[in-house]
Protein backbone atom coordinates (compact mmCIF):
# COMPACT_ATOMS: atom_id res chain seq x y z
CA UNK A 1 0.00 0.00 0.00
CA UNK A 2 1.43 3.38 -0.95
CA UNK A 3 1.86 6.48 1.13
CA UNK A 4 -0.27 9.40 -0.01
CA UNK A 5 -0.63 13.02 1.00
CA UNK A 6 -3.97 14.78 0.73
CA UNK A 7 -4.55 18.45 0.05
CA UNK A 8 -3.94 19.42 3.69
CA UNK A 9 -0.54 17.71 3.63
CA UNK A 10 -1.81 14.95 5.89
CA UNK A 11 0.04 11.71 5.22
CA UNK A 12 -1.56 8.40 6.12
CA UNK A 13 -0.87 4.99 4.64
CA UNK A 14 -4.42 3.85 5.26
CA UNK A 15 -6.16 6.82 3.67
CA UNK A 16 -5.00 6.28 0.08
CA UNK A 17 -8.44 5.01 -0.96
CA UNK A 18 -10.35 7.96 0.45
CA UNK A 19 -11.76 10.20 -2.26
CA UNK A 20 -11.00 13.86 -1.76
CA UNK A 21 -13.97 16.19 -1.95
CA UNK A 22 -14.38 17.68 -5.43
CA UNK A 23 -14.57 21.24 -4.08
CA UNK A 24 -13.21 23.14 -1.08
CA UNK A 25 -15.25 22.33 2.01
CA UNK A 26 -16.22 24.68 4.81
CA UNK A 27 -17.40 24.36 8.40
CA UNK A 28 -20.98 24.54 7.14
CA UNK A 29 -20.47 21.31 5.19
CA UNK A 30 -19.77 19.49 8.48
CA UNK A 31 -22.54 21.10 10.54
CA UNK A 32 -25.71 19.02 10.84
CA UNK A 33 -29.26 20.38 11.10
CA UNK A 34 -29.64 19.06 14.67
CA UNK A 35 -30.12 21.47 17.55
CA UNK A 36 -27.01 21.47 19.72
CA UNK A 37 -28.10 20.65 23.24
CA UNK A 38 -25.60 21.10 26.04
CA UNK A 39 -25.82 23.27 29.11
CA UNK A 40 -25.22 26.96 28.31
CA UNK A 41 -21.53 27.70 28.72
CA UNK A 42 -20.40 24.08 28.39
CA UNK A 43 -16.89 23.62 27.01
CA UNK A 44 -18.25 21.09 24.50
CA UNK A 45 -19.53 23.97 22.37
CA UNK A 46 -16.00 25.27 21.87
CA UNK A 47 -14.66 21.81 21.03
CA UNK A 48 -17.47 21.18 18.54
CA UNK A 49 -16.83 24.50 16.80
CA UNK A 50 -13.11 23.71 16.59
CA UNK A 51 -13.70 20.22 15.15
CA UNK A 52 -16.26 21.50 12.62
CA UNK A 53 -13.79 24.16 11.57
CA UNK A 54 -10.91 21.68 11.33
CA UNK A 55 -12.55 18.87 9.35
CA UNK A 56 -12.47 20.71 5.99
CA UNK A 57 -8.66 20.70 6.27
CA UNK A 58 -8.66 16.93 5.84
CA UNK A 59 -9.90 17.26 2.28
CA UNK A 60 -11.85 14.05 2.79
CA UNK A 61 -15.42 13.64 1.58
CA UNK A 62 -17.92 13.68 4.47
CA UNK A 63 -19.16 10.17 3.64
CA UNK A 64 -15.67 8.84 4.27
CA UNK A 65 -15.46 10.16 7.83
CA UNK A 66 -17.07 8.43 10.81
CA UNK A 67 -17.42 9.61 14.40
CA UNK A 68 -18.15 6.94 17.02
CA UNK A 69 -19.13 7.90 20.56
CA UNK A 70 -20.04 6.13 23.77
CA UNK A 71 -22.27 7.55 26.51
CA UNK A 72 -21.96 10.97 28.11
CA UNK A 73 -22.35 14.64 27.30
CA UNK A 74 -19.47 14.51 24.81
CA UNK A 75 -21.05 11.51 23.10
CA UNK A 76 -23.72 13.71 21.49
CA UNK A 77 -21.06 14.69 18.96
CA UNK A 78 -22.18 12.43 16.07
CA UNK A 79 -25.57 14.19 15.98
CA UNK A 80 -23.96 17.56 15.36
CA UNK A 81 -21.52 16.56 12.61
CA UNK A 82 -22.63 16.02 9.03
CA UNK A 83 -20.60 12.84 8.64
CA UNK A 84 -21.39 9.21 9.27
CA UNK A 85 -21.52 8.43 12.96
CA UNK A 86 -22.76 6.16 15.69
CA UNK A 87 -23.85 6.97 19.24
CA UNK A 88 -22.91 3.60 20.70
CA UNK A 89 -22.88 2.11 24.20
CA UNK A 90 -21.11 2.99 27.41
CA UNK A 91 -17.35 2.60 27.15
CA UNK A 92 -17.42 0.52 23.98
CA UNK A 93 -16.72 3.17 21.34
CA UNK A 94 -13.04 2.15 20.85
CA UNK A 95 -14.07 -1.48 20.26
CA UNK A 96 -16.72 -0.52 17.70
CA UNK A 97 -14.32 1.92 16.04
CA UNK A 98 -11.67 -0.80 15.87
CA UNK A 99 -13.99 -3.08 13.93
CA UNK A 100 -14.93 -0.27 11.58
CA UNK A 101 -11.36 0.87 10.95
CA UNK A 102 -10.07 -2.65 10.32
CA UNK A 103 -12.89 -3.63 7.97
CA UNK A 104 -13.06 -0.26 6.21
CA UNK A 105 -9.55 1.16 5.71
CA UNK A 106 -11.08 3.67 3.30
CA UNK A 107 -12.63 5.56 6.24
CA UNK A 108 -11.20 8.17 8.61
CA UNK A 109 -12.49 6.95 11.99
CA UNK A 110 -12.72 9.17 15.10
CA UNK A 111 -13.86 8.37 18.64
CA UNK A 112 -15.38 10.96 20.96
CA UNK A 113 -15.53 10.02 24.62
CA UNK A 114 -15.34 11.44 28.14
CA UNK A 115 -13.24 10.70 31.21
CA UNK A 116 -15.98 8.55 32.75
CA UNK A 117 -16.90 6.75 29.52
CA UNK A 118 -13.28 6.09 28.50
CA UNK A 119 -11.54 5.42 31.81
CA UNK A 120 -14.18 3.65 33.89
CA UNK A 121 -16.35 1.10 32.11
CA UNK A 122 -14.39 1.63 28.89
CA UNK A 123 -10.88 1.38 30.31
CA UNK A 124 -9.93 -1.96 28.79
CA UNK A 125 -11.28 -1.06 25.35
CA UNK A 126 -9.29 2.17 25.34
CA UNK A 127 -6.01 0.54 26.36
CA UNK A 128 -6.24 -2.34 23.88
CA UNK A 129 -7.12 -0.09 20.94
CA UNK A 130 -4.07 2.03 21.73
CA UNK A 131 -1.62 -0.82 22.32
CA UNK A 132 -2.70 -2.40 19.02
CA UNK A 133 -2.16 0.92 17.24
CA UNK A 134 -5.49 0.74 15.41
CA UNK A 135 -5.93 3.56 12.92
CA UNK A 136 -8.45 5.57 14.96
CA UNK A 137 -8.27 9.01 16.55
CA UNK A 138 -9.62 9.20 20.12
CA UNK A 139 -10.70 12.54 21.56
CA UNK A 140 -11.27 12.25 25.32
CA UNK A 141 -12.99 15.22 26.98
CA UNK A 142 -11.82 15.43 30.58
CA UNK A 143 -13.97 17.55 32.90
CA UNK A 144 -13.07 15.50 35.99
CA UNK A 145 -16.73 14.77 36.74
CA UNK A 146 -19.74 12.78 35.48
CA UNK A 147 -21.84 15.45 33.79
CA UNK A 148 -24.64 13.59 32.00
CA UNK A 149 -25.65 11.67 35.16
CA UNK A 150 -25.57 14.87 37.20
CA UNK A 151 -22.34 15.28 39.03
CA UNK A 152 -20.89 12.09 40.49
CA UNK A 153 -17.11 11.84 40.88
CA UNK A 154 -15.24 10.34 37.92
CA UNK A 155 -11.95 8.41 37.48
CA UNK A 156 -10.11 11.75 37.11
CA UNK A 157 -11.69 13.56 40.07
CA UNK A 158 -9.26 14.61 42.77
CA UNK A 159 -9.06 12.95 46.18
CA UNK A 160 -11.51 14.58 48.56
CA UNK A 161 -13.90 15.65 45.80
CA UNK A 162 -17.35 16.39 47.26
CA UNK A 163 -20.04 15.13 44.89
CA UNK A 164 -23.49 13.56 45.06
CA UNK A 165 -21.88 10.12 45.17
CA UNK A 166 -19.09 11.15 47.58
CA UNK A 167 -20.72 13.51 50.11
CA UNK A 168 -17.76 13.12 52.49
CA UNK A 169 -15.14 13.37 49.78
CA UNK A 170 -13.78 10.90 47.23
CA UNK A 171 -11.29 8.34 48.54
CA UNK A 172 -10.14 7.23 45.08
CA UNK A 173 -6.80 8.35 43.70
CA UNK A 174 -7.44 9.69 40.19
CA UNK A 175 -6.09 8.37 36.93
CA UNK A 176 -3.51 10.41 35.09
CA UNK A 177 -4.85 9.75 31.54
CA UNK A 178 -1.62 10.69 29.77
CA UNK A 179 0.46 8.39 31.99
CA UNK A 180 -2.08 5.61 31.52
CA UNK A 181 -2.06 5.63 27.72
CA UNK A 182 1.70 6.04 27.50
CA UNK A 183 1.91 2.91 29.63
CA UNK A 184 -0.23 1.19 27.02
CA UNK A 185 2.41 2.09 24.38
CA UNK A 186 0.17 4.58 22.56
CA UNK A 187 2.03 5.89 19.52
CA UNK A 188 0.49 9.38 19.60
CA UNK A 189 -0.44 11.16 22.83
CA UNK A 190 -1.42 14.81 23.22
CA UNK A 191 -3.34 17.24 25.42
CA UNK A 192 -5.16 20.49 24.74
CA UNK A 193 -7.81 22.77 26.26
CA UNK A 194 -11.36 23.45 25.09
CA UNK A 195 -10.97 27.24 24.95
CA UNK A 196 -7.57 27.19 23.20
CA UNK A 197 -8.97 26.95 19.67
CA UNK A 198 -5.72 27.54 17.77
CA UNK A 199 -3.81 25.10 19.98
CA UNK A 200 -6.54 22.46 19.80
CA UNK A 201 -6.64 22.76 16.01
CA UNK A 202 -2.88 22.23 15.80
CA UNK A 203 -3.17 19.12 17.99
CA UNK A 204 -6.04 17.74 15.88
CA UNK A 205 -3.97 18.37 12.77
CA UNK A 206 -1.06 16.40 14.20
CA UNK A 207 -3.37 13.57 15.32
CA UNK A 208 -4.93 13.31 11.86
CA UNK A 209 -1.49 13.21 10.23
CA UNK A 210 -0.35 10.38 12.49
CA UNK A 211 -0.50 6.87 10.96
CA UNK A 212 -2.16 4.74 13.63
CA UNK A 213 -3.97 5.41 16.88
CA UNK A 214 -3.97 8.89 18.37
CA UNK A 215 -5.11 9.84 21.85
CA UNK A 216 -5.96 13.46 22.60
CA UNK A 217 -7.01 14.54 26.10
CA UNK A 218 -8.98 17.79 26.03
CA UNK A 219 -9.51 19.65 29.29
CA UNK A 220 -13.18 20.63 29.16
CA UNK A 221 -15.01 22.83 31.61
CA UNK A 222 -18.29 21.58 33.10
CA UNK A 223 -19.72 24.84 34.35
CA UNK A 224 -22.64 23.11 36.11
CA UNK A 225 -20.98 20.38 38.18
CA UNK A 226 -17.24 21.23 38.18
CA UNK A 227 -16.90 24.84 37.13
CA UNK A 228 -13.44 26.36 37.15
CA UNK A 229 -11.46 23.13 37.32
CA UNK A 230 -8.95 24.49 34.78
CA UNK A 231 -9.11 28.22 35.55
CA UNK A 232 -5.38 28.50 36.24
CA UNK A 233 -4.71 27.31 32.66
CA UNK A 234 -7.23 29.76 31.18
CA UNK A 235 -6.97 32.97 33.17
CA UNK A 236 -4.81 35.53 31.40
CA UNK A 237 -3.10 36.50 34.62
CA UNK A 238 -1.94 32.96 35.43
CA UNK A 239 -1.97 30.73 32.34
CA UNK A 240 1.55 31.56 31.10
CA UNK A 241 3.05 30.54 34.43
CA UNK A 242 0.75 27.51 34.79
CA UNK A 243 1.10 26.07 31.27
CA UNK A 244 4.08 24.33 29.68
CA UNK A 245 3.64 24.25 25.90
CA UNK A 246 5.32 21.22 24.35
CA UNK A 247 6.96 21.84 20.98
CA UNK A 248 9.16 19.17 19.42
CA UNK A 249 12.81 20.18 19.29
CA UNK A 250 12.37 23.21 21.55
CA UNK A 251 13.57 23.71 25.15
CA UNK A 252 11.03 23.05 27.89
CA UNK A 253 10.71 26.68 28.92
CA UNK A 254 7.60 28.51 30.14
CA UNK A 255 6.41 31.52 32.10
CA UNK A 256 5.14 34.97 31.24
CA UNK A 257 8.79 36.02 30.88
CA UNK A 258 9.97 32.61 29.59
CA UNK A 259 12.06 32.51 32.74
CA UNK A 260 11.23 29.01 33.96
CA UNK A 261 12.41 25.64 32.66
CA UNK A 262 12.13 21.89 33.25
CA UNK A 263 15.08 19.67 34.10
CA UNK A 264 15.76 16.30 35.72
CA UNK A 265 15.79 16.29 39.50
CA UNK A 266 18.27 14.38 41.68
CA UNK A 267 16.18 11.20 41.66
CA UNK A 268 15.17 11.36 37.99
CA UNK A 269 11.87 13.18 38.35
CA UNK A 270 11.29 16.41 36.45
CA UNK A 271 11.43 19.67 38.36
CA UNK A 272 10.97 23.36 37.69
CA UNK A 273 14.13 25.45 37.49
CA UNK A 274 15.25 28.80 36.13
CA UNK A 275 15.36 28.90 32.32
CA UNK A 276 19.04 29.92 32.57
CA UNK A 277 20.02 26.93 34.73
CA UNK A 278 22.03 24.02 33.36
CA UNK A 279 20.16 20.91 32.32
CA UNK A 280 16.98 22.42 30.85
CA UNK A 281 15.54 19.67 28.68
CA UNK A 282 14.65 19.81 25.00
CA UNK A 283 11.37 18.15 24.05
CA UNK A 284 11.61 15.12 21.75
CA UNK A 285 8.12 13.92 20.81
CA UNK A 286 9.57 11.45 18.29
CA UNK A 287 11.80 9.54 20.70
CA UNK A 288 11.12 5.81 20.43
CA UNK A 289 11.75 5.39 24.15
CA UNK A 290 8.78 7.02 25.95
CA UNK A 291 10.54 7.77 29.25
CA UNK A 292 10.68 11.55 28.74
CA UNK A 293 7.05 11.66 27.59
CA UNK A 294 6.06 9.68 30.68
CA UNK A 295 8.09 11.91 32.97
CA UNK A 296 6.34 14.95 31.44
CA UNK A 297 2.98 13.33 32.12
CA UNK A 298 3.87 13.35 35.83
CA UNK A 299 4.38 17.11 35.72
CA UNK A 300 1.02 18.42 36.94
CA UNK A 301 -0.44 21.52 38.45
CA UNK A 302 -0.72 19.82 41.81
CA UNK A 303 2.86 18.48 41.79
CA UNK A 304 4.85 21.34 40.26
CA UNK A 305 2.39 24.17 39.63
CA UNK A 306 2.60 23.74 35.85
CA UNK A 307 0.69 21.54 33.38
CA UNK A 308 2.07 20.47 29.96
CA UNK A 309 -0.12 20.77 26.86
CA UNK A 310 0.74 19.74 23.31
CA UNK A 311 2.08 16.53 21.79
CA UNK A 312 3.84 14.29 24.33
CA UNK A 313 4.61 11.45 21.91
CA UNK A 314 4.39 10.93 18.14
CA UNK A 315 6.21 7.85 16.84
CA UNK A 316 5.71 5.86 13.66
CA UNK A 317 5.07 2.16 14.29
CA UNK A 318 3.17 -0.43 12.20
CA UNK A 319 -0.60 -0.16 12.48
CA UNK A 320 -2.83 -3.06 13.44
CA UNK A 321 -5.00 -2.48 10.38
CA UNK A 322 -2.12 -2.78 7.92
CA UNK A 323 -0.67 -5.84 9.59
CA UNK A 324 -4.01 -7.64 9.82
CA UNK A 325 -4.97 -6.99 6.22
CA UNK A 326 -1.48 -7.99 5.09
CA UNK A 327 -1.75 -11.21 7.11
CA UNK A 328 -5.09 -12.06 5.48
CA UNK A 329 -3.71 -11.35 2.01
CA UNK A 330 -0.67 -13.55 2.66
CA UNK A 331 -2.83 -16.39 3.96
CA UNK A 332 -5.06 -16.20 0.92
CA UNK A 333 -2.04 -16.30 -1.37
CA UNK A 334 -0.43 -19.24 0.41
CA UNK A 335 -3.60 -21.32 0.39
CA UNK A 336 -4.76 -20.26 -3.04
CA UNK A 337 -7.98 -18.86 -1.59
CA UNK A 338 -9.31 -15.68 -3.12
CA UNK A 339 -12.45 -15.56 -0.99
CA UNK A 340 -12.12 -14.74 2.72
CA UNK A 341 -15.18 -16.74 3.79
CA UNK A 342 -13.92 -19.74 1.87
CA UNK A 343 -10.59 -19.35 3.65
CA UNK A 344 -12.24 -19.16 7.07
CA UNK A 345 -14.30 -22.25 6.32
CA UNK A 346 -11.35 -24.39 5.20
CA UNK A 347 -9.25 -26.82 7.21
CA UNK A 348 -10.50 -28.26 10.48
CA UNK A 349 -14.06 -26.99 10.47
CA UNK A 350 -17.33 -28.69 11.30
CA UNK A 351 -20.91 -28.09 10.32
CA UNK A 352 -23.29 -28.39 13.28
CA UNK A 353 -26.90 -29.11 12.38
Amino acid sequence: MTVTTNQAGITNRLLDLIPVADRPQTRKDFTSDQEVRWCPGCGDYAILATVQGFLPELGIARENIAFISGIGCSSRFPYYLKTYGMHSIHGRAPAIATGLAVSRPDLSVWVVTGDGDALSIGGNHLLHALRRNVNIKILMFNNQIYGLTKGQYSPTSEVGKITKSTPYGSLDRPYNPISLVLGAEASFVARSIDSERAHLTSVLRAAAAHPGSAFVEIFQNCNIFNDGAFDSLKDRSSKDDATLRLNHGEPLVFGAESDKGIRRGPTGELEVCAATDDGVLVHDAHATEPSLAFALSRVTGSSTGVTPIGVFRDVDVPTYDEQLNSQIADAQTRQGKSDLMQLLGSGDTWTVS
